[in-house]
Parts: structure tokens; sequence; C-alpha cells
């Protein structure tokens, strides 16, 4: 059983290469969104011309990487949704209403302190994992019908 996977959330540390790699072997194919924040927050204005006011930048580039998520989300199995220590992620929670609005299988990535602020997420979700190895038995355990150990 082949699974399209879409990593979404959190750009500033390794889970999603955790991930990836606790996978290696399942046959899963993973996307995700452009996590050179640079990149990803300047390619509407190196593509389609620079702005003055700082709100105009930005939207230019959401609409951008808006193509690339919207794409990634639909076209997944499997959603998994990482929210990290730091910043407010916005888009990360918006991915995850996109996902469940689609019917997709939602996984949430939280620290144990999100919990409450995460709540109606979490609702929506058919899981709630703490750690990327987490995440990666559940995918193992839903392609191949083994539980880990």
């Amino acid at each position: 059983m082949a699974f399209r996977v879409y990593l979404s959330g959190e750009i500033h540390t390794d889970w999603r290469d955790r991930i990836r790699d606790g996978a290696a072997g399942l046959g899963i194919d993973f996307d995700g969104p452009v996590t050179d924040h640079g990149n990803s927050d300047d390619c509407g204005v190196a593509i389609l011309g620079a702005e003055d006011d700082k709100f105009w930048h930005d939207h230019k580039g959401a609409k951008l990487n808006a193509i690339r998520t919207r794409k990634g989300i639909a076209e997944a199995d499997v959603v998994v949704v990482r929210f990290g220590d730091k910043y407010k992620q916005w888009n990360a929670a918006f991915d995850a209403g996109y996902a469940a609005a689609l019917g997709k299988s939602l996984i949430i990535l939280q620290p144990e302190e999100h919990d409450h602020a995460l709540k109606e997420v979490d609702a929506a979700a058919l899981a709630v994992a703490r750690t990327p190895e987490q995440v990666v038995q559940l995918l193992a355990y839903v392609i191949t019908g083994t539980l880990p150990g």
C-alpha cells in the first residue's frame, strides 16, 4: 500500500528529515512546502517584482506558496502538521483546517504545552503525536499493520 504524505508546518527543526529517514522503505512519497524561509518569503517579489509595502511583499509570496500547498494537500493521502515551540504558526493551523475540510487523514505533531491552544485542531485529527518517531510508527502501522518493537 503506497501513501503520499504531505509534511506541513514548522520549518526550523529537523522533524521532516527524521520522519523521512524513519519511514525509509515504507513506500511513502513525501511532499511539503518550500522550507527555505528566505525563498518562501521572497518568491513573490523575486518573480513578480518588488513591493514597497511589506504587506504586498508577503501577499505575493503567500499566494505563490499556496499553489504548491493546495496541490500537495489535495493529492496527499495523509497530512502531517507540525506545531513547534516557537512562533505563531497560523499557516500550520490553516493547512490543518484545509486538510480537514478536504477529508484528509490528519496527524498533528505538537508538544504537550500546545494541547489547550490546539484543541479544535486536535479534534479534527485522527492522531496527535509528540515526536517524529511516533509519526513514523503511525505511518508504519497504517501501511504494514505491524506494531513497533
